[in-house]
């Protein structure tokens, strides 16, 4: 038979072996093209821009590809 334990885990302490586990909250810079948040290391929503460069055609950038 497999081991068990004598006595039940609190769950507070289950949480404290999960703490690690929880959502972080994104990384947030501003745009160099129109100055809103985006996410790092992806292309503005807003403006299509990434690096500088227009990657995506929107309607805000008057672009229609």
């Amino acid at each position: 038979m497999p081991p068990l334990p004598k006595r039940k885990y609190a769950k507070a302490r289950q949480g404290d072996r999960r703490r690690h586990l929880g959502v972080a909250e994104p990384n947030l810079v501003e745009c160099s093209g129109c100055r809103r948040l985006r996410q790092s290391h992806h292309a503005c929503p807003h403006c299509g821009q990434y690096r500088g460069r227009q990657v995506i055609a929107t309607q805000a950038s008057g672009r229609t590809d």
